[in-house]
């Protein structure tokens, strides 16, 4: 089997943490090449480059991961498909839908695999709520309660401000919109969104959704609480939980999550390596990150205006 040739575009926390050590398990997976527009990011013993398109020109590059702050998302990754290049995207998507749109458009041209980088799907947790579901282990859905916040630290600049794709609502609730999708199957139509700025702008957030079938979920996310991330699904027959960060019932402190611990992340990264090798379409893709996008943006609209967003089938 020849090598796969990867190339890594931003090599924050995100990279060092994860995305190369990963790779660097992954058999016949090759970094080859990363790029940073930080010369001082740039890890040591591979080409480096601080401008992207100077890694995309490389000879033999395969495909890329694009870790890169949310702003200048569809820029790379449009010029990574209009090379024929396979593409990990982290989320968000975009920060904008007609980002979105035209990263949707260029991958489906490209013809080449689109990823999206919800990996919490990957997780065995969340992989046996979904089985349970399925199987009517709690009967008739009733309702479901999600938390996701993490401890206050140092945020990067372009976290701290939504013109540069800031904000918890992209960070951490597209994760969970996401999941809200994978777990019970059923699109989102209806969203009520209230923000509130502490550290920074829009760090902290209430969802209140409605599904196609009628099921009501809320959540809450925020940047400056303990580390928190939670699913509660109520049914007629019980009710089922899941806790990435803990079992039983006991007091959370403040205390830092290290990303490289995630297990799903390894299986999110196979399951990317090898759609390019088979050359299959693979879940969750470009389109489910356009889906969860326009939740986010209905749900910043509903914040701002104070009124309840619909959502419609063009979301789709």
């Amino acid at each position: 089997m020849d090598p796969l040739h990867v190339g890594i575009i931003g090599c924050g926390h995100l990279a060092q943490w994860v995305h190369l050590p990963v790779l660097a398990k992954l058999p016949g997976v090759r970094v080859v090449a990363v790029a940073d527009a930080d010369p001082q990011r740039l890890p040591p013993g591979l080409p480096g480059f601080t401008d992207y398109r100077h890694l995309l020109a490389q000879p033999n590059l395969h495909a890329v991961i694009i870790a890169a702050p949310n702003a200048v998302h569809a820029e790379i990754a449009m010029a990574a498909f209009q090379r024929g290049k396979h593409v990990y995207l982290e989320k968000p998507i975009a920060p904008s839908l007609a980002e979105a749109e035209r990263i949707v458009a260029a991958w489906r041209a490209a013809g080449t695999v689109g990823m999206i980088g919800f990996n919490y799907r990957f997780n065995p947790l969340n992989q046996q709520l979904r089985q349970a579901l399925r199987a009517g282990r709690v009967g008739d859905l009733v309702t479901a309660r999600s938390v996701f916040c993490v401890a206050c630290r140092t945020l990067p600049d372009w976290k701290q401000s939504r013109k540069t794709g800031g904000g918890v609502l992209l960070d951490l609730a597209s994760h969970h919109v996401d999941l809200v999708r994978f777990l019970f199957g059923e699109e989102i139509r209806v969203v009520s969104a209230t923000v509130r700025s502490m550290h920074a702008e829009a760090d902290t957030a209430t969802l209140e959704l409605r599904l196609a079938n009628g099921l009501l979920v809320q959540s809450y996310f925020s940047w400056g609480a303990v580390e928190e991330d939670r699913f509660e699904v109520y049914g007629t027959a019980g009710k089922l939980v899941v806790d990435r960060y803990r079992a039983g019932f006991i007091y959370r402190l403040r205390k830092r999550f290290v990303p490289g611990r995630e297990l799903s992340y390894l299986t999110a990264l196979s399951q990317f390596v090898d759609a390019v090798r088979t050359r299959q379409p693979l879940q969750p893709d470009l389109a489910d990150g356009y889906r969860s996008l326009a939740v986010i943006i209905a749900a910043e609209e509903s914040a701002r205006t104070g009124r309840t967003i619909e959502l419609g089938a063009n979301h789709e």
